[in-house]
């Protein structure tokens, strides 16, 4: 049997892909089943965002749920209160405060038959108040790296013009 004029035959070796920094921590088979982002300033301005232990699970919880900007989350507080081991009530108790403080809004959602369904929960409150603390994020970054290359320099070249 003879080939196409079109399918051009590889030789050698097949490129190995060097596993992601995350699959050398986790492994290849974990990452395989997924992971959710997780904005790093999100972590660590948890305190400024004024939100507890237990609605940060909460809203890594939604975010874990939102695979598409198209599509906002809707888990039921069922699924959330099973997964993070608490009660339907604290779980409800905790979104009403962070809607309270505006950082996640829901909407009623109706089932195909015209049921009431579980919510549809709206981040943008969230993502608004963590990209006005980006600019923060970034001059931090900004004076950590200066002040970096300052120590690395040789004391005798501390003054001169910098490339």
């Amino acid at each position: 049997m003879t080939q196409p004029d079109t399918v051009v035959p590889l030789h050698g070796k097949a490129e190995v892909r060097k596993p992601s920094s995350s699959e050398q921590i986790w492994g290849k088979a974990v990452m395989a089943l997924g992971y959710t982002a997780v904005p790093v300033i999100m972590v660590r301005a948890q305190c400024r965002l004024g939100i507890n232990a237990t609605q940060f699970n909460i809203l890594v919880q939604l975010l874990e749920y939102w695979r598409s900007p198209e599509r906002r989350p809707f888990p039921t507080k069922k699924e959330i209160a099973g997964r993070i081991g608490l009660t339907e009530k604290t779980v409800q108790l905790n979104i009403r405060a962070l809607e309270k403080a505006a950082l996640v809004r829901r909407e009623q959602r109706k089932s195909p038959a015209g049921d009431w369904s579980s919510n549809v929960y709206h981040l943008d409150g969230l993502i608004e108040r963590v990209r006005k603390l980006e600019p923060e994020f970034s001059e931090e970054r900004r004076k950590r790296a200066e002040e970096r290359r300052k120590v690395e320099t040789p004391r005798g070249q501390r003054g001169a013009a910098s490339p």
